[in-house]
């Protein structure tokens, strides 16, 4: 972005009004990225006191969510999930509020509450983007934030502008209300599992007598490979390939078993790594052993 650009947006951020619902540590970085783009910002909170020092920094704390939601053209709401969301939103006031105006969810829950809230959002004349942070809250306002959005377009390019204030990269998604969460949903599958594997790691390798810190610059080396592997992973299975030329699963399963038999001689339960081993001797099972892991996606996906 050039120079030029990023005054026009700052200069248009600063002409908007942004309300955000949900004062948790996501809600507070969200709403002071705002405040220091300059966008005019109100907020509120379910339990009053969560709003630090927003008000000393020019925040306006609306007294009720529907208060909140009248001061603005457009409302992103930060809770836990949806059911807190639902909570705040489907209130016969708030809902008077929201009619004509945006609210943008970035919340997280899964595909389907994405797409019931559109429905609802449709049927109360209420304009609806769905959205992900896929960073922590110490990177909103910085270039590493990461937001994900899904629905309308134009209700999207619309509040763009103040949108792009919150910093980092943002990529709208397509049109499907659900798509954001759906990301949001598959790369989470790939954190938690990834964090699981690594705290399991840490201790075998404890148990081994290998300290975590000694471990961590080859974990730090293992997961290099990855991204690579990813993409190739990715190619095999949208194509349909899965090759297993230079690792077929016949040998990976003999891996997967060593780091079962290894972790619960020293009593560690090993119920993900069985849970992995477990799909890929079903696949080996299927008469797929001299594919790659990527055959396991598909069989994954079988009715």
């Amino acid at each position: 972005m050039s120079a030029n650009q990023s005054s026009a947006q700052e200069s248009t951020a600063r002409q908007q009004a942004v309300t955000v619902l949900g004062l948790g540590p996501m809600g507070r970085a969200l709403a002071g990225a705002f405040l220091a783009a300059g966008v005019r910002t109100t907020v509120w909170n379910r339990t009053p006191g969560r709003e630090g020092d927003l008000a000393e920094r020019g925040a306006v704390l609306a007294a009720s969510a529907a208060e909140a939601v009248a001061a603005s053209p457009v409302t992103i709401i930060c809770l836990v999930n949806y059911d807190a969301t639902d909570a705040v939103l489907r209130q016969d006031a708030v809902e008077a509020a929201l009619k004509g105006r945006t609210l943008v969810n970035l919340s997280a829950d899964v595909p389907e509450r994405a797409r019931d809230t559109g429905r609802w959002a449709e049927e109360h004349g209420v304009a609806y983007v769905d959205g992900a942070i896929m960073t922590p809250a110490g990177t909103i306002g910085s270039p590493d934030g990461v937001f994900l959005f899904s629905g309308p377009s134009t209700t999207y390019e619309e509040h763009r502008a103040v949108l792009d204030s919150l910093g980092g990269t943002h990529t709208h998604l397509g049109e499907e209300v659900s798509r954001a969460a759906a990301y949001d949903i598959a790369l989470l599958d790939i954190f938690w599992t990834s964090m699981g594997g690594f705290v399991h790691a840490l201790a075998l390798a404890d148990a081994e007598g290998i300290s975590p810190r000694e471990l961590a610059p080859f974990a730090s080396g293992i997961a290099r490979i990855l991204p690579p592997l990813f993409d190739e992973l990715s190619g095999d299975v949208e194509d349909g390939t899965y090759s297993g030329a230079i690792n077929p699963l016949t040998s990976g399963v003999s891996t997967m078993a060593h780091v079962v038999h290894a972790a619960e001689a020293h009593a560690i339960d090993s119920g993900v790594m069985r849970a992995i081993e477990g799909m890929a001797r079903r696949t080996v099972a299927l008469g797929h052993g001299t594919d790659g892991f990527s055959r396991v996606a598909e069989v994954l996906r079988r009715r």
